[in-house]
């Protein structure tokens, strides 16, 4: 999983809280995510490092640790909010459901 103990967390309170967090609760949120979600992500993380082929580049990415803590809650930003809209979309699905079932059953004698 993620190591932020060796991060500085000076101004920043979500990597404070992230630090406080047990390995076992940041597991859990993690298996908790849809593959659709972590496929945007992780294409999402690809598009901003940049996507060469493999079998013709060697890249290597260097950076800092204030860089990389950007790019961690860029990363986990957008996991939120993907799994936001995901839990509407499931929402606006049930309600349609029952909105159907409802004008099926006015249409019954």
């Amino acid at each position: 999983m993620f190591d932020f103990r060796d991060m500085q967390s000076n101004d920043n309170p979500l990597l404070s809280y992230l630090q406080k967090q047990s390995p076992d609760t940041l597991a859990q949120i993690t298996q908790s995510v849809s593959p659709e979600v972590k496929q945007i992500v992780s294409q999402n993380i690809q598009n901003l490092l940049g996507m060469l082929p493999p079998s013709h580049f060697n890249v290597q990415i260097a950076t800092d640790r204030e860089n990389l803590a950007g790019l961690l809650g860029s990363a986990m930003m957008t996991g939120y909010f993907l799994s936001q809209v995901e839990m509407r979309m499931q929402l606006d699905q049930r309600l349609a459901a029952i909105g159907s079932l409802e004008s099926d059953s006015e249409l019954l004698p």
